[in-house]
């Protein structure tokens, strides 16, 4: 009853995921500081990470990339195929572009390094829970490259018009993907700087996306870019 009456007063569910109890259990008494976080428990291994979300249906899973003998992405991977509704959130120490790049596309919805700072945690937890990516600029170049080599091994065809996406918004969107600039993108087709920021806001609400990193990582998803 105290969960359904948590999230009936909008508060968000979250369920750690960490098998030290000392760093899960002072991770929950920092978040339940914030009045509207109500952690629904810390899962000590894959099996209860899993089966808790499914119990407790959680908003948000803080999840530790190097949980239970390194198998955080075992844990998205079942997340996945068992189509659980939990946006799972990273915690890492460290973590490369193509392991952030294959943890997105299991289904995480951003990581949050160790070493930030309490107010980035909350927010990242506040920002995947209204749709964002939460990824720190730290980590930003590094994943939008790995991004740019997936979708050039990807086999997937452009899908020309696909979410009501005009040729000039779909052309906009593979330079995005490429690591354009809004500048470059301009001086490309022959356009002011501010027509690329409308064309992108345009864009951005057209996929329902938040900004230029959350674009991309749709595009690839969705084949909107050829690998040209």
């Amino acid at each position: 009853m105290e969960n359904g009456e948590n999230r009936q007063n909008g508060h968000i569910q979250i369920l750690i995921a960490d098998e030290a109890p000392i760093y899960g259990d002072g991770l929950r008494a920092l978040l339940e500081e914030q009045p509207d976080f109500n952690v629904v428990g810390v899962a000590p291994n894959r099996a209860a990470a899993v089966q808790m979300s499914r119990d407790r249906q959680p908003d948000v899973l803080l999840l530790n990339v190097k949980f239970s003998s390194n198998d955080g992405m075992g844990v998205l991977d079942e997340l996945q195929t068992l189509n659980i509704p939990v946006r799972p959130l990273l915690l890492a120490t460290t973590l490369s572009g193509p392991d952030l790049m294959r943890a997105l596309l299991l289904g995480a919805r951003g990581v949050v390094l160790k070493t930030s700072s309490t107010q980035t945690l909350i927010d990242g937890i506040r920002g995947v829970m209204v749709g964002q990516y939460w990824i720190g600029a730290e980590m930003g170049a590094s994943i939008m490259g790995v991004l740019r080599e997936y979708n050039r091994s990807s086999n997937g065809n452009p899908k020309k018009g696909a979410f009501g996406l005009t040729p000039r918004e779909l052309e906009i969107v593979a330079t995005v993907v490429a690591g354009y600039s809004n500048a470059e993108i301009a001086k490309k087709y022959g356009l002011s700087e501010q027509t690329v920021k409308h064309h992108l806001s345009s864009i951005f609400d057209k996929v329902g996306v938040f900004n230029r990193l959350e674009l991309a990582l749709f595009a690839v998803n969705h084949h909107l870019v050829s690998d040209e």
